[in-house]
């Protein structure tokens, strides 16, 4: 690790696939004793003066990514200790205005290895303490995060969900937000609705607006370019998670009809990017799982519906006959959702 910058990237990189080789020894790992010397080794890698050559500090800090994400519960504890060092890490990290090709990829891999610490303390209030100074260091760029910590939080995120939906909101009427970001904000909303169940009722007058308009706005892409496709791609298959999230959430709940007018509006974005023919794979994938969901949670509701739209007779025969395994699996459990809300 003290070499030279090509050597101790190598060395970060033996590493990196020695914590992977562990992975799966089970709840003890040989790794353990040292696990405190490997991320101090690391951490002082990233400061060296010459950490910008040889893709040296990017190479530490996904080493540190993989160690974290690789732990036990033996060192859950150090793992703890880490959370107030990487926030300080983080925030040097941030701070610099004027950042290296090298540096930009090591500050995105040090935010994933700060996921990877939170997922190994979410019992400690001290790691929720943390998610608020990740956000507020990481502003915008926070929202690319979100879905882990839900999912990792699941219920217990109900008493701070005012104040992330509200700040959500804000960020996607915001004129300064970098497109990029919006797509895994749509699909937090659905994340926070799996999380929280029908407790999301509060927010559907505020996030189903923001979701139909942007589902208009990326439905049609005629006269697109390559990049601008798998923009769109990408935030319809973030919508598409939002509306399969609600409708989960919901499932089963007394208040599932509150999800009822906005059947048609789904149904109407599903068709249009199915008459577009330029989605790909995630997205057909995901959006057959959407008309699952919604025959699934709303049942006799929206039978009639899904039969009278495309998307439940010729969308679905697309992919019942697709080669992709996994869309041809989802369009067979959307099939048999929409047998059983047809014959209610």
């Amino acid at each position: 690790m003290k070499d030279a910058p090509n050597v101790a990237e190598k060395a970060c990189g033996a590493l990196y696939f020695l914590a992977q080789g562990y992975e799966v020894v089970g709840p003890s790992s040989p790794l353990t004793p040292y696990f405190q010397e490997i991320v101090q080794a690391l951490l002082t890698v990233t400061h060296r003066e010459d950490a910008g050559e040889s893709r040296l500090r990017t190479a530490a800090y996904e080493t540190l990514n993989e160690v974290v994400r690789c732990s036990t519960d033996e060192t859950a504890p150090m793992v703890l200790q880490l959370v107030p060092v990487i926030m300080m890490e983080l925030h040097k990290t941030l701070e610099g205005q004027k950042l290296s090709s090298d540096e930009e990829r090591g500050k995105v891999n040090y935010k994933a290895f700060f996921v990877d610490v939170y997922r190994s303390a979410t019992v400690h209030e001290e790691a929720m303490l943390a998610i608020g100074a990740l956000a507020y260091a990481t502003g915008l760029d926070f929202a690319k995060y979100m879905p882990e910590f839900y999912k990792a939080l699941e219920d217990k995120i109900l008493p701070y969900c005012d104040g992330i939906m509200t700040q959500l909101l804000k960020d996607l009427s915001s004129n300064q937000l970098h497109r990029s970001v919006k797509p895994p904000i749509f699909s937090s909303f659905g994340d926070i609705a799996l999380a929280i169940g029908e407790n999301f009722e509060k927010y559907l007058m505020y996030a189903m607006p923001m979701l139909q308009s942007a589902a208009e706005l990326s439905a049609h892409t005629a006269g697109a370019d390559d990049e601008m496709t798998e923009y769109t791609n990408s935030l319809r298959n973030g919508i598409l998670e939002a509306y399969s999230g609600i409708l989960q959430g919901f499932k089963n709940s007394p208040k599932t009809q509150l999800l009822i007018p906005y059947a048609p509006h789904i149904l109407q974005f599903l068709d249009s990017i199915y008459m577009e023919k330029d989605m790909d794979d995630l997205v057909m994938k995901t959006a057959i799982g959407v008309l699952g969901d919604l025959a699934d949670t709303l049942g006799s509701n929206a039978g009639s519906l899904i039969q009278q739209s495309l998307s439940g007779k010729d969308f679905l025969n697309e992919c019942l006959s697709s080669e992709d395994h996994m869309i041809k699996e989802s369009a067979e459990w959307a099939k048999l959702a929409i047998s059983r809300a047809i014959s209610i």
